[in-house]
């Protein structure tokens, strides 16, 4: 996992009596979530991190919360985190037809809505629930399916995705990250805007500024190793960097399966003294070297939102990142870091805030500004508030 869990959210009695009160005229007291993967997977990330804080913060309103997922190795099967129940069950691909067939037959208990997180496959849970449901999707996965798969399974998971299953769920309420995010949802898969709700995510308070930060410059990125984070490509621009640069230093946080030819690559480039492939790290450490690092960086191809980003706002600390759905809604361009398009563009920027103190340091007071308006209650409030009017709607 290269997002931690930090301390579990702490919703202020405000929040608790506004989710309880729309929970009560709703009718809703049991809502269970179906995710491919939990907060406990060695591959968790943001997606993952999502759902925990808005569970949590339901349960501490007084909801009774159940999330069915997939098997993770070294876990036990049942647990009870953030007041809610994890259960733990099926691979990758078998999670999808048991957790219906859990739902079906009620062996998860009493429920009175449902949430499906759609990641990448779907649940198809429009065809078999009747009650209350919404369904989380923080980005269209395109490119990512040939990325992930082979070619036949990848234009398989992207005709499912592209169309088949979005006339299945064209009627119901949908949650995701962005405006642009959204944006996507409606011109590439065919949603109605009026079913897509946006709600961002929000920022763990432990995330905080305390002035420290290294003498030499410091890029720090954070995610997990994988085709779509395209960690290759920020590594070739650091290596450019480092030219002008000669005391610049990259660290890079998470794990996954590319991390040996990520590693193959800096030695190639004779740059295992300035470039660290950190791995895992604590809560305390990634904390730290936000604070330390003169900006964040993000080469993503894809992504809902981008929540290192704004997590590494909360630190002080502008990005530099890709101009993509997600990007240009957690980033104020030229207020709280820098988007690019091209290679060129992406080195014109990280040089510009390395080489630059005035230009950092209004990118950091933007930064700052920007984490202060995301918090996880806000975001708890408004993803439950879809579930209730879709429960409202069918009343």
């Amino acid at each position: 996992m290269t997002t931690p869990t930090m301390t579990d959210p702490l919703a202020s009695d405000q929040t608790i009596k506004l989710i309880g009160d729309l929970a009560e005229e709703a009718g809703i007291a049991h809502v269970h979530m179906l995710a491919w993967r939990d907060l406990d997977d060695v591959e968790a990330g943001g997606s993952e991190l999502h759902a925990h804080n808005v569970a949590t913060i339901w349960a501490q309103a007084g909801l009774g919360v159940t999330m069915r997922t997939s098997f993770a190795a070294g876990r036990p099967q049942r647990r009870v985190r953030g007041g809610y129940t994890v259960i733990r069950k099926a691979g990758r691909y078998l999670v999808f037809p048991r957790s219906v067939a859990s739902e079906i037959t009620g062996r998860l208990g009493p429920s009175d809505g449902l949430v499906e997180i759609w990641n990448g496959v779907p649940f198809f849970s429009p065809l078999w629930v009747r009650g209350p449901r919404m369904v989380w999707l923080h980005h269209v996965h395109g490119p990512m399916w040939e990325m992930a798969l082979p070619p036949r399974l990848a234009r398989a998971g992207a005709f499912l995705e592209e169309r088949i299953a979005p006339p299945i769920y064209r009627r119901t309420p949908i949650v995701t990250l962005s405006e642009s995010s959204k944006a996507e949802l409606v011109t590439e898969l065919g949603f109605r805007p009026k079913n897509v709700t946006v709600v961002p995510p929000g920022v763990d308070p432990s995330f905080s500024p305390d002035g420290t930060r290294d003498e030499a410059p410091l890029v720090v990125s954070v995610g997990r190793l994988v085709p779509v984070k395209d960690f290759a490509r920020l590594i070739d621009l650091a290596t450019r960097l480092r030219e002008e640069v000669t005391d610049l230093r990259l660290v890079v946080v998470g794990e996954g399966y590319e991390h040996e030819a990520l590693e193959t690559q800096i030695a190639h480039a004779g740059a295992q003294g300035w470039i660290r492939l950190a791995g895992r790290v604590s809560d305390e450490e990634l904390v730290s070297l936000y604070r330390r690092a003169w900006l964040v960086a993000s080469t993503s191809i894809r992504e809902g939102w981008g929540m290192t980003i704004t997590e590494a706002a909360a630190c002080g600390t502008p990005c530099v990142a890709t101009r993509i759905a997600g990007h240009t809604d957690a980033v104020v361009d030229g207020r709280s870091g820098l988007l690019a398009s091209t290679d060129d563009e992406l080195l014109d920027a990280m040089r510009a805030i390395i080489t630059d103190p005035d230009l950092r340091g209004r990118l950091q007071q933007g930064a700052l500004d920007r984490a202060s308006e995301l918090t996880w209650e806000q975001t708890a409030i408004g993803t439950f508030a879809v579930l209730a009017a879709d429960a409202a709607r069918r009343r």
